[in-house]
């Protein structure tokens, strides 16, 4: 029987773990800056995925990445030593891309909203093409 509510509070615990073992367990010169993200367990509870963003430039980041995954084996042994269950599930680290698309995101609404702001503008200072008001009315009775 498949327990999704354990598999979520597991995952958020693997999220945890893997954040600690960074920084006490794994001593890697090549590991920059890195924030688990997320982390997701496969409903059988045999399979983590660790969700990660790293700080730097992009030759900062491949370097971090690569050691991440060298010392990935280690990292899954921190995880299973402090988890406390029969079987530690394998560990698959992926680079999170969310933070680089909400700042593209971001980008795209500041210019939406600056264009907005423009066209206020050019609206306020628009005048009708006719009369200022267009629409015929009822003649009155004494006309």
């Amino acid at each position: 029987m498949v327990d999704h509510d354990r598999a979520r509070r597991l995952a958020e615990r693997i999220k945890v773990l893997a954040a600690e073992a960074l920084e006490r367990g794994i001593k890697d010169p090549d590991i920059g800056f890195v924030t688990f993200t997320d982390a997701k367990v496969s409903p059988d509870l045999s399979h983590a995925r660790i969700y990660f963003t790293v700080y730097g430039s992009e030759e900062e980041q491949e370097k971090t990445i690569e050691a991440l995954e060298r010392n990935r084996g280690r990292l899954r042994g921190e995880i299973g030593h402090r988890l406390g269950i029969r079987i530690t599930p394998t560990v698959e680290l992926i680079k999170d891309e969310i933070p680089a698309t909400a700042g593209a995101l971001a980008e795209l609404l500041a210019e939406a909203k600056r264009r907005d702001a423009e066209l206020e503008e050019i609206a306020k200072k628009a005048k009708p093409a006719g009369d200022a008001d267009p629409y015929q009315k009822p003649k009155s009775q004494g006309e």
